[in-house]
Protein backbone atom coordinates (compact mmCIF):
# COMPACT_ATOMS: atom_id res chain seq x y z
CA UNK A 1 0.00 0.00 0.00
CA UNK A 2 1.37 3.56 -0.95
CA UNK A 3 1.30 6.14 1.74
CA UNK A 4 0.91 9.69 0.80
CA UNK A 5 3.38 10.85 3.38
CA UNK A 6 6.23 8.91 2.07
CA UNK A 7 5.59 10.85 -1.18
CA UNK A 8 5.95 13.77 0.56
CA UNK A 9 8.61 12.46 3.00
CA UNK A 10 10.93 11.49 0.04
CA UNK A 11 10.56 14.88 -1.98
CA UNK A 12 11.62 16.81 1.65
CA UNK A 13 14.20 14.23 1.69
CA UNK A 14 15.41 14.75 -2.00
CA UNK A 15 15.49 18.30 -1.15
CA UNK A 16 17.44 18.82 2.02
CA UNK A 17 20.14 16.03 0.23
CA UNK A 18 20.54 18.43 -2.67
CA UNK A 19 20.68 21.71 -0.48
CA UNK A 20 17.30 23.24 -1.13
CA UNK A 21 16.61 23.82 2.58
CA UNK A 22 20.26 24.20 4.14
CA UNK A 23 21.23 22.73 7.62
CA UNK A 24 19.69 25.10 10.64
CA UNK A 25 17.37 26.36 8.03
CA UNK A 26 13.81 26.57 8.64
CA UNK A 27 11.25 25.17 6.66
CA UNK A 28 8.17 25.95 5.23
CA UNK A 29 5.19 25.41 8.06
CA UNK A 30 2.89 22.50 7.59
CA UNK A 31 0.04 24.11 5.94
CA UNK A 32 2.49 25.63 3.30
CA UNK A 33 3.77 21.55 2.72
CA UNK A 34 0.30 20.49 2.93
CA UNK A 35 -0.88 22.96 0.31
CA UNK A 36 1.96 22.36 -2.16
CA UNK A 37 1.61 18.58 -2.22
CA UNK A 38 -2.25 18.88 -2.04
CA UNK A 39 -2.84 16.96 1.04
CA UNK A 40 -3.67 17.25 4.62
CA UNK A 41 -1.53 18.82 7.58
CA UNK A 42 -1.35 15.23 9.35
CA UNK A 43 -0.27 13.62 6.10
CA UNK A 44 2.52 16.32 6.29
CA UNK A 45 3.46 16.03 9.96
CA UNK A 46 3.73 11.86 9.06
CA UNK A 47 6.51 13.27 6.58
CA UNK A 48 8.22 15.09 9.09
CA UNK A 49 7.82 12.78 11.49
CA UNK A 50 9.78 10.29 9.48
CA UNK A 51 12.69 12.69 8.44
CA UNK A 52 13.21 13.51 12.63
CA UNK A 53 13.99 9.40 12.75
CA UNK A 54 16.32 9.51 9.68
CA UNK A 55 18.24 12.32 11.98
CA UNK A 56 17.60 15.16 9.41
CA UNK A 57 15.14 17.29 10.78
CA UNK A 58 14.12 18.46 14.23
CA UNK A 59 10.96 20.61 15.87
CA UNK A 60 11.37 23.54 17.90
CA UNK A 61 7.99 24.07 19.44
CA UNK A 62 6.32 27.47 18.81
CA UNK A 63 8.63 28.25 15.92
CA UNK A 64 8.39 25.14 13.21
CA UNK A 65 10.86 22.36 11.85
CA UNK A 66 14.28 23.11 10.84
CA UNK A 67 16.84 21.08 8.97
CA UNK A 68 19.12 19.81 11.84
CA UNK A 69 22.40 22.18 11.99
CA UNK A 70 24.92 18.74 12.02
CA UNK A 71 23.19 17.29 9.51
CA UNK A 72 25.84 16.31 6.45
CA UNK A 73 25.17 14.63 3.04
CA UNK A 74 26.18 10.93 3.42
CA UNK A 75 28.13 11.46 6.71
CA UNK A 76 28.06 8.26 8.09
CA UNK A 77 29.14 9.25 11.24
CA UNK A 78 28.18 6.45 13.78
CA UNK A 79 27.47 8.74 16.54
CA UNK A 80 23.66 9.40 16.00
CA UNK A 81 20.22 7.65 14.27
CA UNK A 82 20.27 8.87 10.52
CA UNK A 83 21.79 6.68 8.19
CA UNK A 84 19.72 4.19 6.60
CA UNK A 85 21.92 0.35 6.66
CA UNK A 86 21.71 -1.61 3.22
CA UNK A 87 20.52 -3.87 6.07
CA UNK A 88 17.18 -2.63 6.61
CA UNK A 89 15.02 -4.80 7.41
CA UNK A 90 14.07 -5.32 10.88
CA UNK A 91 13.17 -9.18 10.55
CA UNK A 92 14.17 -10.46 14.20
CA UNK A 93 16.03 -13.42 15.24
CA UNK A 94 12.85 -15.43 14.92
CA UNK A 95 12.80 -14.55 11.28
CA UNK A 96 16.00 -14.19 10.68
CA UNK A 97 16.54 -18.17 12.02
CA UNK A 98 13.27 -19.64 9.81
CA UNK A 99 13.21 -23.55 10.41
CA UNK A 100 15.24 -23.26 14.02
CA UNK A 101 14.47 -23.28 17.35
CA UNK A 102 14.50 -20.04 18.60
CA UNK A 103 13.54 -19.15 21.99
CA UNK A 104 14.58 -16.24 24.75
CA UNK A 105 15.01 -15.99 28.25
CA UNK A 106 13.42 -13.29 29.78
CA UNK A 107 15.70 -11.05 31.81
CA UNK A 108 13.51 -8.13 32.26
CA UNK A 109 9.97 -6.68 31.61
CA UNK A 110 9.21 -3.45 33.12
CA UNK A 111 7.86 -0.35 32.62
CA UNK A 112 9.25 3.66 33.62
CA UNK A 113 8.73 7.21 32.02
CA UNK A 114 11.40 7.71 29.50
CA UNK A 115 14.44 9.37 28.50
CA UNK A 116 14.35 12.98 27.58
CA UNK A 117 16.59 11.30 24.32
CA UNK A 118 14.39 8.09 24.01
CA UNK A 119 10.85 10.19 23.89
CA UNK A 120 12.61 12.15 20.69
CA UNK A 121 13.44 9.40 19.04
CA UNK A 122 9.82 7.49 19.65
CA UNK A 123 8.23 10.64 19.17
CA UNK A 124 6.11 10.19 22.17
CA UNK A 125 5.62 12.75 25.03
CA UNK A 126 7.61 12.34 27.80
CA UNK A 127 5.37 11.71 30.32
CA UNK A 128 4.11 8.62 28.21
CA UNK A 129 5.52 5.30 29.42
CA UNK A 130 7.38 2.67 27.65
CA UNK A 131 8.53 -1.41 28.20
CA UNK A 132 12.25 -1.84 29.26
CA UNK A 133 12.86 -5.20 27.67
CA UNK A 134 16.06 -7.20 28.43
CA UNK A 135 16.55 -11.11 27.12
CA UNK A 136 18.88 -13.38 25.86
CA UNK A 137 17.85 -15.03 22.84
CA UNK A 138 18.93 -18.73 21.57
CA UNK A 139 18.86 -20.63 18.18
CA UNK A 140 18.79 -24.33 18.16
CA UNK A 141 20.44 -23.96 21.95
CA UNK A 142 23.10 -21.63 21.61
CA UNK A 143 23.49 -18.31 22.36
CA UNK A 144 22.53 -15.68 19.38
CA UNK A 145 21.87 -12.27 21.11
CA UNK A 146 21.41 -10.09 23.78
CA UNK A 147 18.49 -7.28 23.50
CA UNK A 148 17.84 -4.39 25.07
CA UNK A 149 14.74 -2.81 23.63
CA UNK A 150 12.94 0.40 24.73
CA UNK A 151 9.03 0.25 23.27
CA UNK A 152 6.03 2.71 24.16
CA UNK A 153 3.27 0.79 25.80
CA UNK A 154 0.72 2.43 24.16
CA UNK A 155 1.96 0.43 21.00
CA UNK A 156 0.80 -3.21 22.46
CA UNK A 157 0.31 -4.80 25.68
CA UNK A 158 3.25 -7.21 26.70
CA UNK A 159 3.78 -10.08 28.42
CA UNK A 160 6.53 -12.62 29.55
CA UNK A 161 5.46 -15.30 27.81
CA UNK A 162 5.25 -13.16 24.40
CA UNK A 163 9.02 -12.06 25.21
CA UNK A 164 9.91 -15.48 25.53
CA UNK A 165 8.80 -16.21 21.83
CA UNK A 166 8.58 -13.15 19.10
CA UNK A 167 7.70 -9.36 19.71
CA UNK A 168 7.37 -9.12 16.25
CA UNK A 169 5.12 -11.75 15.16
CA UNK A 170 2.72 -10.54 17.99
CA UNK A 171 2.96 -7.22 16.49
CA UNK A 172 1.42 -8.42 13.01
CA UNK A 173 -0.81 -10.29 15.00
CA UNK A 174 -1.77 -6.96 16.28
CA UNK A 175 -2.36 -5.99 12.79
CA UNK A 176 0.65 -3.63 13.00
CA UNK A 177 2.90 -3.62 10.22
CA UNK A 178 6.55 -3.22 10.30
CA UNK A 179 8.03 -0.96 7.57
CA UNK A 180 11.70 -0.60 8.48
CA UNK A 181 14.54 0.21 10.53
CA UNK A 182 17.44 2.74 10.89
CA UNK A 183 20.74 0.98 12.21
CA UNK A 184 24.10 1.40 13.42
CA UNK A 185 26.38 -1.27 13.12
CA UNK A 186 29.80 -1.60 15.11
CA UNK A 187 31.82 -3.43 16.91
CA UNK A 188 32.77 -2.78 21.12
CA UNK A 189 34.75 -5.07 23.44
CA UNK A 190 33.00 -6.90 25.88
CA UNK A 191 31.12 -5.78 28.96
CA UNK A 192 30.62 -7.03 31.95
CA UNK A 193 26.79 -7.81 31.11
CA UNK A 194 28.25 -9.33 27.75
CA UNK A 195 29.80 -11.79 30.19
CA UNK A 196 26.98 -12.47 32.40
CA UNK A 197 24.62 -12.97 29.58
CA UNK A 198 27.32 -15.22 27.94
CA UNK A 199 27.79 -12.64 24.95
CA UNK A 200 31.53 -13.14 26.00
CA UNK A 201 33.23 -15.22 27.60
CA UNK A 202 35.60 -12.48 29.55
CA UNK A 203 36.19 -8.95 29.45
CA UNK A 204 37.63 -7.30 26.11
CA UNK A 205 36.41 -10.24 23.61
CA UNK A 206 35.32 -8.23 20.57
CA UNK A 207 31.16 -8.27 20.18
CA UNK A 208 29.13 -7.33 17.20
CA UNK A 209 26.29 -4.53 18.25
CA UNK A 210 23.34 -3.34 16.17
CA UNK A 211 21.43 -0.15 17.67
CA UNK A 212 18.04 0.63 15.76
CA UNK A 213 15.18 2.64 15.58
CA UNK A 214 12.42 1.08 13.80
CA UNK A 215 9.22 2.24 12.71
CA UNK A 216 5.66 1.16 11.39
CA UNK A 217 4.06 1.70 8.06
CA UNK A 218 2.45 4.80 9.44
CA UNK A 219 5.84 6.45 10.16
CA UNK A 220 5.37 6.09 13.79
CA UNK A 221 8.67 4.73 15.25
CA UNK A 222 7.90 1.86 18.01
CA UNK A 223 11.25 0.37 19.05
CA UNK A 224 14.65 2.16 20.43
CA UNK A 225 17.15 -1.79 20.60
CA UNK A 226 20.60 -2.59 21.19
CA UNK A 227 21.46 -5.95 20.40
CA UNK A 228 24.81 -7.89 21.27
CA UNK A 229 26.26 -10.81 19.30
CA UNK A 230 28.76 -12.94 20.01
CA UNK A 231 31.73 -12.65 17.29
CA UNK A 232 32.42 -16.16 16.95
CA UNK A 233 28.56 -16.83 15.21
CA UNK A 234 28.31 -13.25 13.90
CA UNK A 235 28.13 -12.26 10.62
CA UNK A 236 26.67 -9.73 8.10
CA UNK A 237 25.29 -10.51 4.55
CA UNK A 238 24.05 -8.01 2.45
CA UNK A 239 22.73 -7.18 -0.79
CA UNK A 240 23.35 -3.90 -2.40
CA UNK A 241 21.81 -2.97 -5.97
CA UNK A 242 23.55 -0.03 -7.88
Amino acid sequence: MAYKYKEVANTLRHQIQTGRYAPGELMPDQNQIAKKFNTTRITVHKALQLLMVEGMVYSKRGSGTYVRKDYVADNHSDDRFGRVSPIDKPLGATKTNKGKAVTSKVLELSARIPTKDEADKLIIQPTEPVYVIRRVRYVNGKIFAYEHTIMPTAITTLTEDILEKSIYNHLEKEGLRIEGTHRIIRADKADQTDVETGIAHELGEPVLIINQLSYLDDGQPFEIAESRFPYQSSRLTADITL
